[in-house]
């Protein structure tokens, strides 16, 4: 399950550079000599030698951030929520490597939420993390929702040009909290409850943040 829509198969891979001058992907350059320019190029006369053409850089998809809160508290223990929100965990992580965005992790769980990962590239850490990862404790997720709203806004300061996008993964199992401001991008919302007796808090928490609202019942190949 990605944050954002899968592209076609292949979409996400980039073409390697050829290895030699005459291969079929021609001679190996770095992203910032860029492709020729032929019309700049040959406005200036038929070029002679390699310094006569004129490069246009080339075209770099915008950098990614993923910010993932995970809430692991006692009460995903019940009806194998958090195993199903680690199949979630493990294809997002997946897919973040692949189209190459960076992961930010919150791990809310405990007595406080902890940073887990901050703006680095997806790597086998995160993977060896959820083998372990386990529920228990009381569930800081509101503190968590307020700790990643304010190093959100801190980064887009910083990375302006950055995108950024939140999967939030909890059952919802809360007391009453104080109100909530929209969280500072895209956001969706797994409600991983189960059981027969459901609270539906998760569906409010959603509302209140922003966010996009699903089950994890709707995901293909997880809830089914």
């Amino acid at each position: 399950m990605s944050i954002r829509p899968r592209p076609a198969p292949g979409a996400d891979a980039s073409p390697r550079p050829g290895q030699l001058a005459g291969g079929r992907s021609g001679a190996r350059q770095h992203g910032a000599a860029g492709r020729i320019d032929w019309p700049a190029t040959l406005c200036n006369g038929r070029p002679q030698r390699r310094a006569d053409l004129v490069l246009r850089a080339r075209s770099r998809k915008s950098a990614e951030l993923w910010l993932v809160i995970v809430d692991a508290s006692a009460s995903t223990r019940r009806h194998g929520a958090l195993a199903q929100a680690k199949g979630v965990l493990a294809d997002t992580f997946e897919q973040a490597y692949r189209q190459r965005a960076r992961l930010a992790v919150l791990h809310a769980t405990g007595t406080q939420p902890r940073w887990l990962w901050q703006g680095q590239k997806a790597s086998t850490q995160l993977q060896e993390w959820l083998d372990r990862l386990g529920a228990g404790g009381g569930t800081p997720l509101i503190e968590a929702l307020q700790q990643a709203q304010a190093w959100l806004e801190k980064r887009q300061r910083q990375k302006p040009g950055e995108s950024q996008r939140l999967l939030v993964l909890t059952d919802g199992r809360l007391r009453d909290w104080p109100a909530l401001q929209p969280m500072a991008c895209p956001a969706l919302l797994i409600d991983i409850e189960g059981g027969e007796v459901r609270l539906g808090r998760a569906q409010r928490l959603a509302r209140e943040l922003g966010a996009q609202y699903r089950t994890i019942a709707e995901l293909p190949g997880i809830g089914r």
